[in-house]
């Protein structure tokens, strides 16, 4: 009996106790934030280069084109004046609008320069009246635009002999919009998603494939915690350390210079849930790039190729609707583009998350498509 005793005694000591994986997925949580504080990577690509950016391109109020023109639709555009304008090189977009609330929208947004409402005088003849109806964003190039006015009615003067040289009246009406748009606010948004776009893509990228090739991968496939939990404790990790990032950057922009959060904690909380699902996107590519990755070198080679592009045509600097038009098909079909879009919106224009839904779903899309392969090449060993 005794001996029965002492037996169940030491199966009872050797049986192994319950196992948890969230415990285990926690634990590699925790270490994965400690690595990506002291990873000097993580820290200059999402967090130095978008601040640095940020000091360089996010000064002053927003400089915007000076050529943009709308028309009211009212506007008397039978005329040689009309014309002469449509064609001038002073201007480079120049159009008749046929609804005059969303012309105003565009001009308070920053899009246009400025609405025109040319009419032709009843009360003298060859004379004409030119109102310049800028918005807050715009009233500070107004001076400009009225001296392209005055140099284009100056050349139809020189060439047009009395009686018949017209004459003209031209006067800018007061401003429409409150709001002053920032440089900030809208370089702010495109660096929030380079810094997203570095983190996923070689972060996720290193991370692996060094895991792999220094067999830690294989080392904690051979433990008790189960392969997804690994991954999803990895990803949780940087989604984490990413998130942090980016309420950093925008609570630099606020204080630093001037960010306007348009609709306060609400604009900041769309901010957030689109920085997850950009990021979302991009450690997918990683996933990808550490399994398709033949050696470390090559794994340069495979981020550059898949984030330089989105850095030069996602509209992260400039505007990606200034590049030629061959090259709008892929503009469009960029992920990082989507992302960009939908934090404008959301950020600069003070739009909701309903009003992106279009740019939502192709990322949905992308993250259907990207761990679709990343499921199929990924490598534990």
């Amino acid at each position: 009996m005794l001996l029965l005793i002492a037996t169940d005694a030491n199966l009872l000591l050797t049986m192994p106790q319950h196992y948890s994986q969230l415990t285990a997925m926690m634990a590699i949580v925790k270490a994965s934030l400690k690595a990506q504080l002291k990873s000097p990577s993580a820290l200059v690509f999402g967090f130095i280069f978008p601040l640095f950016f940020i000091l360089i391109f996010g000064s002053g109020n927003i400089n915007m084109p000076q050529s943009v023109l709308r028309f009211t639709p009212t506007s008397d555009t039978t005329n040689f004046i009309y014309k002469l304008i449509d064609t001038s090189k002073f201007y480079d977009d120049v159009k008749v609008s046929t609804n005059l609330t969303e012309s105003e929208n565009s001009l308070i947004k920053g899009r246009t320069s400025a609405i025109i409402d040319l009419q032709k005088s009843t009360t003298a003849p060859n004379s004409f009246t030119v109102k310049i109806i800028p918005s807050k964003v715009t009233e500070s190039n107004v001076g400009f635009i009225k001296l392209m006015f005055d140099a284009t009615f100056f050349n139809i003067q020189k060439y047009t002999p009395a009686p018949y040289t017209p004459k003209y009246d031209v006067t800018i009406a007061p401003a429409i919009g409150e709001r002053k748009f920032k440089q900030i606010d809208k370089v702010l948004p495109g660096q929030l998603g380079f810094s997203l776009l570095s983190a996923g893509l070689f972060g996720v990228s290193f991370l692996f494939f060094n895991l792999r090739e220094t067999l830690v991968l294989k080392r904690l496939n051979a433990t008790p915690i189960k392969r997804p939990f690994i991954i999803f404790g990895e990803a949780l990790a940087r989604v984490l350390f990413q998130l942090i990032i980016v309420t950093a950057i925008v609570l630099i922009g606020k204080f630093a210079f001037g960010y306007t959060l348009v609709n306060g904690l609400v604009t900041f909380g769309n901010l957030l849930i689109l920085s997850f699902l950009g990021l979302v996107v991009f450690m997918g590519f990683g996933f990808v790039i550490s399994g398709a990755a033949k050696s470390i070198n090559t794994v340069p080679v495979y981020t550059n190729l898949l984030g330089f592009p989105q850095f030069m045509l996602s509209g992260t600097f400039f505007p990606y609707q200034n590049l030629p038009s061959f090259l709008q098909p892929i503009c469009k079909s960029l992920p990082l583009t989507h992302l960009n879009d939908a934090m404008r919106k959301v950020s600069f224009e003070g739009l909701g998350l309903g009003s992106c839904l279009t740019e939502i779903s192709v990322l949905c899309l992308w993250i259907v498509v990207v761990y679709t392969i990343a499921f199929k090449i990924f490598k534990w060993e």
